[in-house]
């Protein structure tokens, strides 16, 4: 049985109960939310610039340096999901759950990867 939004009753409580919890990037929140500020000015910045007609080659520099920012965080996050989520995956007692649940984490990151390689 799906939801009206398409997710088996199981699927949304998997995701409230993985909403309610601590996540791997808590710590570096604050860092994390700096960063996303300064790409935020950054791209503002290139708005900017193409309002104003600069020249196309300094627009590029900056969203390539927008987009290598951006990958950093992207790097940053995953690299967090791996040490927290599939580690915490990996800590279940119940030797059935625990390889279901790295399973899960595991295929996460692997997706979420290959949405940053597209």
């Amino acid at each position: 049985m799906e939801t009206s939004e398409g997710r088996t009753p199981a699927a949304s409580s998997e995701e409230a109960i993985a909403d309610s919890a601590q996540h791997g990037y808590t710590g570096d929140k604050d860092a994390y939310l700096r960063r996303l500020r300064r790409i935020e000015g950054q791209v503002r910045g290139i708005a900017r610039m193409v309002e104003e007609d600069k020249y196309c080659i300094d627009i590029l520099t900056q969203v390539a340096a927008v987009t290598k920012a951006l990958h950093a965080v992207s790097l940053g996050l995953v690299e967090e999901h791996i040490g927290h989520c599939v580690v915490g995956a990996a800590s279940e007692p119940d030797p059935d759950l625990r390889a279901e649940a790295i399973d899960v984490k595991v295929k996460e990151a692997a997706g979420a990867i290959g949405r940053l390689l597209r």
